[in-house]
This record gives C-alpha cells, structure tokens and sequence, in this order.
C-alpha cells in the first residue's frame, strides 16, 4: 500500500497528462484574477444597493461601526427578512354602524364616553391607532381584498369613565365577534384588537375562548402577577408603545426643553407612586439615603400640590437617568417619556417587553437593571458613566424616539408605521378555522356546507 506521504506525483485521472506545469506566472495571474474579482464584486454590489434605494434610510441595527444606528436624512428601514422590501398590505377597519354592540365599546352603554376623554393619559394609543388607521393610505373598505381586519374598541377608556363594567365589556364583545363573517372564517387569526393598558387583553374576560388566535396590541406581556396565564403571545401578539403626551412629541419645540447634563441637579430619579410595589419601595428608600443623587418626590394627584403635566416634566428632565421600575404591571410609560426629556431610561422591571426589537438595539439607548439589585451599588454604577457616555446614548436615543410617536405611516418614522412593518409579518394568504371548510372549487362552506357568501350573523364562533 503506498504511503501518504509519499513525495512521487500523483496521478489524478487520465486528463493529467495533458496538464501545463504550473509556473510563478500563473501564480501571479491568479492572484491578479482573484484580487480584481474581489474589487469588482464589491464595486457592482454597491453600486446595485444604491440603485435599488428607495429613499434614505435609518438603519438601526447593531454594526460596530455606528453602535446600532445609521442615519440617512431621518427614513426608517425594516429588515427585509421576514418583512419583505415595503409595506404592502391591505387593512379594513370596522365602522361603528355596521355592527350591533361597536359603538358600546367606543362610548359605552349609553354613548356618554367622548373621544377626547379618552386621548388623554397612557391609553390614548386605544384611540391614535384607529383614526390613524382610519386616514392611513393602507386602508381598505373592501373587505374581500383585506390582508387584516380592525377591531376598534376604547374599552379601558369606557371602564374607567363607567361606561361599561367588566360583564358589560364580556357579553358586548361576545355579541360583536358573533356579527363577523370573517372572524368566523379564520378563527379571528387576521383580526387586530388594541388593549393599551397593564391589563392587556384580560379586559376583555373571555379572551382566551374567543380571541386566543387573533393579533393584539399591547404594551403589556407580562400578566402573570394577578392572573394564570398572561394573554400575550410573542409569536402573534405585537408590543406598541405607550402614549407620551403629544405636547412633548409634536413637531417643533416640546413644552418642557431638555437640560444640559451639566444643568441637571439629580444623578437618577424616579417620578411615581409607590403602589405597594417592592422595586418602587427600595427607591423611595434609596432617596431617603442619597437625597442629593436620587430624587423620588412624594407625588400628588389631587389638591394645590398635585403635580400638572409641565410641572412633572421639569422633574422629569432635572436628571440623567430616568428609572422606570415595575408597577402593578411590567411596562411603564416612564420609559418612553424619558426619550423625549433626553435622560438615559433605566429599566427597573424584569419581565417588561419592548416594542420594535427587530429594529431597535436597546442596549445602545438605555439600560435594563436587576429589580432585585436596587441600592448603593445600582447608584455607585450610574455614578460610574461618563457624561461622554451617557450623551452618546442621548444622542442614539434621539434618532430613533420616532418610533414612539403616534404619527401618520406617511410620517418617515412613526409607531404606527412601525406596527404595519410588525403586522406586514402576520399576514397569512390562506384562512382556515375549525369551523371553516372548502371544497374542490375552492369555495368555503361552514359546517352545515352553507357558502361563506351566505354566512349570516349571528354566528356560533370558533
């Protein structure tokens, strides 16, 4: 057997004998060859993206060149996979008239409940979200062409003004699903609900019979604290933001300007009650120890000492780390308001989800702390940030806070823009439930062989 280490040429096949020995010049050609490919590979490869842009762009993932965000004139980019290279789907809103029970849900039992009222504070997304779908360019009124459908209801608004109490809320949600043709045929797998508060979907107590599969909007996706199981599910649910007050979003200048970190007096702060809650508690204390590092002030919402919407703001930006621990739920709207007063947002709430992950590097724009960790040492770490830092995570903070808005999908960047990109992945072309059939002439028939077309209300549902 002959060895492998055998110095004698080898024979690789009858074409060997007619091979050319290979010399210093075809090395050097080779070389030649490889190098100008490389070049011009990269050259056609750049010039194909340029021509193939749309508009500028931002794109906001990690590189280790720009920390996650590049900037082109202000335009958002979604990565293509998963996504596809533009919006392109169709959304049909429901009218209030066209089903018995939608206008409860909107103005409660007796229509008392006005629009404005509920525009206001963190649920206001509740209203944003509908009528900007309402005037969006994505909007359909065809509902045989839609991709989606939305469900618009202001439910939490209505249950904390009276409108409707939780049974009210259950069997009028219950009676307007019955109503739904298209619910029914897919199981409410392309219908879109918006619950916009730490509740989540559990307003609506029936909601793991009748809308486990449907699409929720949601800044809350952890309920596990006060209930079994928590309604929001990664893989269909979307996380929206929370409502900042659009006196701090507009465009222009924000009621409260921002501070220069060498103006601000407070190295942290926390801008909340306490709730009862274990993070908030330590933080109060924590104040009491380092009255001139952490400020935790005793806020009141009534009386001639209550804190107005300017007043907190000023609070708010008087520090260079804003601390956003978990309340009755894991989300907080501080977290967001604290982009639009350019302190760092510290993330004080284990199981808090956030919105546009896919896009967003929140590592490069805030930080998330152990809950279980707050005390001298959590202080003696923010202490430990250079001002050189913390203006970088300013700045980065600064070019993607758009998300957060509640704008136009016409506006470059917006949350309801950002909510299209997250819906554009939930599409499914083809719609099917355990009481949807079809037959070989690709029509669908209920369970009695009744024609989609001829399906009418109310319907038993899926």
């Amino acid at each position: 057997m002959a060895s492998l280490t055998s110095n004698k040429p080898r024979n690789f096949g009858a074409y060997s004998h007619y091979a050319t020995p290979c010399t210093r010049t075809h090395q050097i050609g080779a070389l030649f060859l490889v190098v100008s490919t490389f070049f011009v590979t990269r050259l056609f490869d750049q010039w194909f993206s340029e021509s193939n842009s749309v508009s500028p762009v931002i794109d906001l993932r990690r590189t280790s060149s720009s920390y996650g965000i590049t900037t082109y004139n202000g335009i958002l980019r979604w990565p293509e996979r998963g996504y596809g290279s533009h919006l392109s789907l169709k959304i049909f809103v429901y009218d209030e008239n066209e089903i018995d029970g939608l206008k409860e849900l909107l103005y409660g039992r007796d229509g008392s409940v006005k629009t404005t009222a509920c525009l206001k504070g963190q649920w206001g997304s509740q209203v944003k979200i509908h009528k900007l779908l309402l005037e969006s360019k994505f909007r359909t009124i065809k509902k045989d062409e839609a991709d989606l459908f939305f469900v618009p209801a202001y439910v939490k608004c209505v249950r904390m003004l009276g409108g409707l109490n939780d049974k009210e809320i259950n069997q009028t949600y219950v009676k307007v699903l019955s109503q739904m043709p298209y619910f029914r045929r897919s199981g409410g797998r392309d219908h879109i609900f918006v619950f916009p508060s730490g509740a989540g979907a559990h307003l609506f107590r029936s909601w793991s019979t009748f809308i486990n599969r449907s699409i929720i909007l949601t800044p809350e996706a952890d309920r596990t604290d006060k209930k079994d199981t928590t309604a929001f599910n990664t893989w269909k649910d979307i996380i929206i933001p929370g409502n900042v007050d659009d006196a701090m979003t507009k465009n222009g200048q924000p009621d409260v300007q921002p501070l220069p970190l060498s103006k601000r007096k407070y190295l942290a702060n926390y801008l909340g009650r306490a709730q009862g809650k274990a993070g908030r508690l330590k933080l109060i204390e924590l104040s009491k120890q380092y009255p001139d590092k952490l400020e935790c002030p005793d806020l009141k919402f009534s009386g001639t000492e209550k804190f107005g919407r300017t007043t907190y703001f000023e609070h708010l930006r008087n520090a260079k780390f804003c601390l956003a621990p978990r309340g009755e739920s894991s989300w907080t709207l501080r977290f967001y308001e604290s982009f639009f007063v350019e302190c760092v947002p510290v993330l004080l709430s284990d199981h808090a989800e956030l919105p546009f992950q896919n896009v967003i590097d929140y590592a490069q724009v805030s930080i998330k702390w152990p809950s279980t960790r707050i005390g001298a040492e959590f202080l003696d770490y923010l202490a430990s940030i250079s001002d050189k830092d913390i203006e970088g995570m300013i700045a980065r903070g600064r070019k993607i806070r758009c998300l957060f808005v509640y704008g136009p999908d016409s506006a470059p960047c917006s949350a309801v823009k950002g909510i299209l990109w997250e819906l554009q992945r939930k599409v499914r072309h083809f719609q099917q439930s355990t009481e949807t059939f079809w037959l070989h002439n690709g029509s669908f028939v209920n369970r009695e062989l009744v024609q989609f077309s001829s399906w009418r209300p109310p319907m038993p549902l899926p």
